[in-house]
């Protein structure tokens, strides 16, 4: 399949670039029309009791979303203020699809008792269709913010998932202005010719264009989550730029062996191709484990990410064969330094984890280990606009309510639905749980409580509150809905879901390294190394980001909780992120001990003739993580500092320490595999045949 890929590729290059050209096209033109179609609705699991309840309401409340208008920075008694604010009530009112706008200044609790702020509720009439509730949310919101006041804000419910949107696109073409000539600075250091360095920056374009055209035709069918532009942008730039410099990196050393640039090609993809192709398929399969959970969030983020990864490979696979192919020419190959010269460091550096690995061993799992040590106290939380910037609308709502107002006011309450055949002692024994509990009746007899949680609306008190509210229900048709109780229902799902979605993640992860390596131990040890890695990174998020540490020099603040779309993709992805760079060793020491058959040497020559990609590929995807840090939304932040340690660890102290020091530890038992396993991948696992000696360059022409 390799094989015909790159004569493919190189036959017709003007071809194969012309229609990634059409790609491009589409994926910039058609494929950001996600930007207006994405959804802030991350807790949604489908089949739990909140949802249930969320969509019983939607069907039976006469009364839908809302969104909350807040004035201040001036005496809000202020006669001219008070009758602007009448006029913007009134008219407010008269939007078609507003159901109830009350007077701020005769309903209690919207006006601040130090008289400087209030705040004007909108509720939208039920049953709008989108474009209708668009319009409503657009004309309601620009009408409120005509009030002449020195602070206006407008937020909440679907306007704040626009907000969003905005937001994140904002940020992704910040963060692309950022990391791609820092990039492209790097490339030019590596490969020392502008043409070698665009190539990879054509490859990560089109990562990028094709990172919209997934999330928009995912879109069509499921709802998009604000994430998964940030996610998805970052990665399928980083892994583009990494398989691109691993393509080019061996391209240039197949120049030194023969003049023909086709033939360089197609050694190229014989050779890195099949890393690549492998690597591509391991973070794809890393990502299947989201498909296990009912979350839509957690499934569209790895059905798109999966996406980005295989678009990613195929561009490494096509286009960029058909780039050098008709510009390879022109790239110088890759000096010929004396022998023991190449690479002297990273051999060096196996030689010294191999002679000394039980030392090694005994530091550095040590250290990763404390690293990871605050993961045991980890929580999660939907979280609120404290995750935003500062200089965001939301945020700036959500201060001046925590400002002006007494703690509690604009948190979404725990909302319980008694349906209308419930036992009316059920309602009694409720509202008794809470003095602060409002009560509604709704059209068809059914009955919802409202009950005010002290502290945030996804906090211990809240989630707390629920799971009293189901203990006291008994079986009588309640169900409980609002923010806190997702929040349980997720975690719920995730406690029961995460072991099937680690058995799968483990168990395609062990087939692919098998059928690469042709050995059982390689997998385990792979695996071990790797959950060490990742468990430090995701240690020290929680303590920066839940407990406080450092968070400050992020433009952050510790908030008690990680949200909880952090953890499972940083899991995901950085898991596969970390096959990426063992494939890349593991395909060199693979070649060299084909070649010279001896098992420790393979280990050295190894690292020696990956190390350098390694380190590389690991500092230019750790830049790219780190540019779209700077965006300041704490959940991007901590998904962006958790891959970014990740990759970090795991190709230094993992892949150039841990790595030779465990290979050297196992010896030739590394590569075993029993006699009926062994069959098996001879049939049908990753045959290569030993790598070449290097030939004399044959001058064109003879």
């Amino acid at each position: 399949m390799l094989s015909a890929l790159a004569r493919a590729a190189t036959r017709r290059p003007l071809t194969v670039m012309l229609l990634w050209g059409l790609f491009l096209l589409l994926g910039f033109g058609l494929g950001t029309g996600v930007f207006a179609r994405l959804s802030d609705n991350v807790p949604e699991v489908p089949g739990t009791e909140s949802q249930s309840a969320a969509e019983y309401l939607e069907r039976a409340d006469p009364a839908g979303e809302s969104i909350s208008g807040v004035v201040a920075g001036t005496a809000v008694a202020d006669p001219e203020l008070r009758a602007e604010v009448g006029r913007a009530v009134a008219d407010v009112r008269a939007v078609e699809g507003v159901a109830a706008v009350p007077d701020p200044y005769t309903t209690r609790g919207l006006t601040a008792e130090d008289g400087r702020a209030l705040i004007i509720p909108v509720t939208l009439k039920g049953g709008l269709d989108d474009d209708a509730q668009e319009r409503t949310l657009d004309a309601a919101a620009d009408r409120l913010r005509e009030i002449d006041a020195p602070d206006v804000h407008v937020s909440g419910g679907p306007l704040l998932g626009q907000q969003l949107g905005e937001r994140a696109q904002e940020d992704v073409k910040f963060a692309e202005i950022v990391s791609l000539p820092v990039v492209l600075a790097l490339l030019l250091v590596v490969f020392g010719g502008l043409r070698s360095a665009l190539m990879p920056l054509v490859i990560a374009i089109s990562g990028i264009a094709g990172a919209f055209l997934a999330l928009f035709a995912f879109s069509e069918v499921t709802d998009i989550s604000v994430y998964a532009i940030q996610v998805t942008t970052m990665l399928g730039l980083g892994l583009a730029v990494d398989y691109a410099l691993l393509m080019l990196m061996r391209f240039k050393e197949e120049r030194r062996h023969t003049e023909d640039v086709v033939e360089a090609v197609h050694r190229t993809v014989g050779a890195a191709g099949r890393t690549v192709l492998f690597s591509g398929l391991t973070v794809a399969v890393s990502l299947t484990g989201l498909l296990v959970f009912p979350s839509v969030f957690l499934r569209s983020m790895g059905l798109a990410v999966a996406a980005v990864v295989v678009i990613d490979m195929l561009a490494a696979l096509t286009l960029l064969p058909a780039l050098l192919a008709r510009f390879g020419g022109r790239i110088a190959p890759a000096k010929e330094r004396p022998e023991g010269e190449e690479g002297r460091f990273f051999a060096r550096l196996a030689r010294f984890a191999a002679r000394r690995r039980i030392a090694v061993l005994a530091v550095a799992v040590p250290v990763l280990l404390v690293l990871a040590f605050p993961l045991a106290g980890m929580k999660i939380a939907i979280g609120d606009a404290r995750q935003l910037p500062t200089d965001t609308e939301a945020r700036q709502l959500h201060d001046t309510v925590i400002e002006h107002f007494p703690p509690g006011t604009g948190v979404t309450p725990v909302t319980v639905v008694v349906r209308p055949s419930a036992d009316p002692a059920a309602t009694d024994a409720l509202r008794a749980l809470s003095p602060n509990t409002a009560v509604r009746e709704l059209p068809g007899g059914a009955t919802v409580l409202q009950i005010q949680p002290p502290g945030e609306a996804d906090g211990d008190e809240a989630t707390g509150l629920v799971e009293r509210v189901r203990e006291v229900r008994g079986d009588e048709a309640v169900e409980v809905t609002g923010p806190a109780a997702r929040l349980v229902d997720f975690r719920d799902m995730l406690a029961e879901r995460a072991p099937w979605a680690a058995v799968t993640v483990l168990a395609g992860i062990f087939v692919l390294l098998f059928a690469f390596t042709g050995s059982v131990l390689l997998p385990l040890r792979t695996v071990a190394t790797t959950l060490l890695s990742l468990a430090a990174a995701l240690g020290v998020v929680v303590w920066v980001f839940q407990d406080g540490h450092l968070a400050g020099l992020l433009g952050a603040e510790g908030l008690g909780a990680l949200s909880l779309t952090a953890p499972p993709l940083i899991v995901a992805i950085a898991f596969g992120l970390a096959m990426d760079y063992e494939l890349f060793i593991l395909a060199r020491m693979r070649e060299a001990r084909q070649r010279t058959g001896d098992d420790g040497e393979a280990v050295v020559d190894g690292l020696r003739r990956s190390g350098r990609v390694v380190t590389c590929a690991a500092l230019l995807l750790a830049i790219v993580f780190a540019a779209f840090m700077t965006g300041g939304f704490s959940p991007i932040l901590q998904i962006g500092l958790g891959l970014t340690l990740a990759v970090l660890i795991d190709a230094t102290v993992v892949q150039m320490l841990l790595v030779p020091a465990t290979m050297s530890l196992l010896g030739r038992h590394a590569w075993w595999a029993p006699a009926p396993l062994r069959k098996v991948h001879d049939r049908f696992g990753l045959s290569e045949e030993p790598e070449e000696a290097p030939r004399p360059r044959v001058p064109s022409g003879v």
